[in-house]
């Protein structure tokens, strides 16, 4: 009994906020020996802006129902995703689902997000505010969902990498201070 307590309670303390968006609803039937039985199927993107993005699709009989399906499987679905200073992605990535290709760019402060329809939903829900993406190959929103998601599941922070190779990640990031540096002593001895 105590069990089931604490369960519901951690539920209800860890729960962040997530928001949602409806992608794409289609209208799909069955043939059944009296006609056709209409349905519908949703594609959902959900995340939390801070990181965390997820995709489900549900079908029912009713849009509501249908989209309440999709939406319960993203949040079961998410994926952690590190950002660049919490506004874009740390280094350029390539996606691939099927025929979906995607090219996924960081982008400097005030860009915002340059992509097109479902991969614009899945970086407002991901909560980046400035990169540049292409699709090529398939429009199908499924496909480009997926392609964006693989893209970002590749994409690793210089801290993970640093963590990987047994460095700090003062080793393994360009010295910004160094390089400027150097070109004025060259252009001094010249």
């Amino acid at each position: 009994m105590a069990r089931d307590d604490n369960r519901g309670r951690r539920d209800r303390d860890e729960s962040p906020e997530f928001a949602d968006r409806l992608v794409a609803i289609n209208r799909v039937s069955k043939t059944v020996k009296g006609g056709k039985r209409f349905g519908f199927a949703a594609l959902v993107v959900v995340g939390d802006q801070k990181g965390r993005v997820g995709f489900g699709k549900g079908k029912a009989k009713e849009v509501p129902e249908a989209i309440r399906k999709a939406t319960e499987q993203a949040k079961r679905q998410m994926i952690r995703v590190a950002l660049r200073e919490g506004r874009t992605l740390h280094h350029d990535i390539e996606g691939r689902h099927g025929a979906g290709k995607v090219v996924m760019r960081s982008a400097p402060t005030g860009t915002g997000i340059i992509a097109g329809g479902p991969m614009r939903a899945v970086f407002e829900m991901l909560g980046v505010q400035d990169v540049v993406a292409k699709s090529t190959g398939s429009q199908n929103p499924y496909n480009m969902i997926r392609a964006t998601l693989d893209g970002l599941t590749k994409e690793s922070s210089p801290r993970s990498v640093a963590q990987r190779r047994g460095k700090k990640v003062a080793d393994i990031l360009p010295k910004r201070d160094e390089a400027p540096a150097q070109s004025t002593q060259v252009a001094e001895e010249a």
